[in-house]
């Protein structure tokens, strides 16, 4: 428990904050800690945007009540954004930057003194362009500062009794688009059926990557033989939602796998810093 004393003095130092809440493991234990730590100085903020499987909002709104947290929607426009549509390399600068932005406008409403998000110590592994845009909002990273890793999270979340301790990891639904392949509401639309079909079937983690006319299709390596064994399901639906190819991902499911392309192009991610 001492990674969590260490978070709650550095959230209680903070006074005030909004979390950015997306109602998934991690923001939802770092929404638990601040209310345990600061009570009706926290608002919670859940962002509403065609990039967010909408099952999750529901979700999102029940752990904050039992929490006892405030909590807020907003609607944010980063696919009104064509810097962002175009889906570049640094395609997350774009989205957290309206993100944070307007975060940043309901903390300085609301007399907050910080916003905060739940990046992790886990987190420093992966490509993050969207952490240029933190840094020039001035959001924090309290799990990140307290040393806390995902593995953390999930453990402390157990012994808070949060029924989000043991949740599926989710992510952004432009994520399971190749960088440079154009991003269009209807295909996350499309992307958030089928995932949402995969995962009805009873596969606890499903990520579905998208080809244009094919998809890959990631779920934990146990998962892989139920998978198959509902073969002939799957690539029904899956056809009828625009798929001609169906293929599943045997190295199993695993983050940013679509970043790996990027290396073996001989092209690594780089944050660069934005005009």
């Amino acid at each position: 428990m001492e990674k969590l004393d260490k978070l709650k003095k550095i959230i209680k130092n903070f006074g005030s904050v909004l979390v950015a809440y997306s109602g998934g493991v991690d923001s939802t234990f770092l929404l638990k800690a601040a209310h345990d730590v600061l009570g009706n100085k926290v608002l919670a903020v859940t962002a509403i945007s065609a990039t967010y499987p909408k099952q999750e909002l529901d979700f999102a709104r029940k752990m904050a009540k039992d929490i006892r947290a405030r909590h807020r929607l907003v609607k944010t426009e980063e696919c009104n954004d064509y810097k962002f549509m175009a889906n570049p390399i640094n395609r997350c600068y774009f989205c957290k930057k309206e993100l944070f932005g307007r975060l940043s406008r309901i903390a300085r409403q609301e007399k907050l003194k910080f916003v905060i998000d739940a990046t992790s110590a886990s987190d420093k592994k992966d490509f993050r362009p969207g952490n240029q845009a933190k840094k020039e909002l001035g959001v924090r990273s309290p799990l990140e500062q307290a040393g806390i890793t995902k593995e953390d999270i999930r453990c402390l979340s157990k012994k808070l009794r949060l029924l989000s301790w043991n949740k599926p990891a989710q992510a952004c639904l432009a994520s399971r688009i190749p960088y440079g392949v154009r991003i269009s509401p209807v295909l996350l639309k499309r992307i958030n059926q089928a995932e949402l079909f995969l995962s009805r079937l009873g596969l606890s983690q499903v990520r579905l990557r998208h080809y244009n006319g094919l998809c890959r299709i990631e779920v934990l390596k146990n998962d892989i033989p139920k998978l198959i064994s509902r073969r002939a399901l799957i690539v029904e639906k899956l056809k009828k939602l625009g798929y001609n190819y169906v293929t599943v991902d045997l190295e199993g499911y695993r983050t940013g796998s679509l970043n790996e392309e990027i290396r073996c192009c001989g092209r690594k991610p780089t944050e660069e810093k934005q005009p």
